[in-house]
């Protein structure tokens, strides 16, 4: 034994003389494995290749659905906001138009209350002002009485309020 490895050029794989043999089972395994591949392995493989084609070409399918259904969610969306917006821009101008109107009746009723109060406050000066004129009036002649008296001047009241009166218009006596 110890002769053969001495002798034997190393590795068997080497060996001219084995080729032939070598090449043969060389053969037959590489059409055993091109069998085993075509007929067991390769069509799994296309299967699980072409499953997951078709679920990806699905998916891909929902994704491009979904997206119309999200464009016309938003387009909805959007038309809700600005049917929201109109709607509240009416309800704000009614509510302006209507408070507007609430206060030029209120205006109104305020403006109508000021000039009663002013027109009884017109009459009621007028009132003190005739009457202060008539309490000076008397006054007057009271005074313009006493004191011709006190001069010791005999006045008649015809002559006295004639003359207070005239004094009283501006005129001379």
């Amino acid at each position: 034994m110890a002769d053969t490895a001495a002798s034997g050029p190393g590795m068997p794989q080497l060996d001219v003389t084995t080729f032939s043999n070598q090449i043969f089972w060389l053969v037959v395994t590489m059409v055993v494995l091109y069998y085993v591949m075509s007929r067991v392995a390769l069509p799994r493989i296309a299967a699980v290749l072409a499953d997951r084609r078709g679920t990806i070409t699905s998916d891909i399918a929902a994704a491009e659905e979904y997206k119309l259904k999200a464009q016309a969610a938003e387009e909805a969306y959007h038309k809700a906001l600005a049917d929201a917006r109109s709607e509240a821009n009416r309800i704000v101008e009614a509510a302006k138009a209507d408070m507007q109107a609430k206060l030029d009746v209120e205006l109104a009723k305020a403006e109508a209350e000021i000039a009663a109060k002013a027109s009884e406050s017109e009459r009621r000066i007028r009132e003190i002002r005739d009457g202060a004129m008539d309490m000076v009036s008397a006054v007057s002649k009271e005074a313009a009485k006493d004191i011709l008296e006190s001069f010791g001047a005999k006045a008649d009241a015809r002559s006295v309020n004639a003359a207070v009166a005239a004094r009283l218009k501006g005129g001379a006596a």
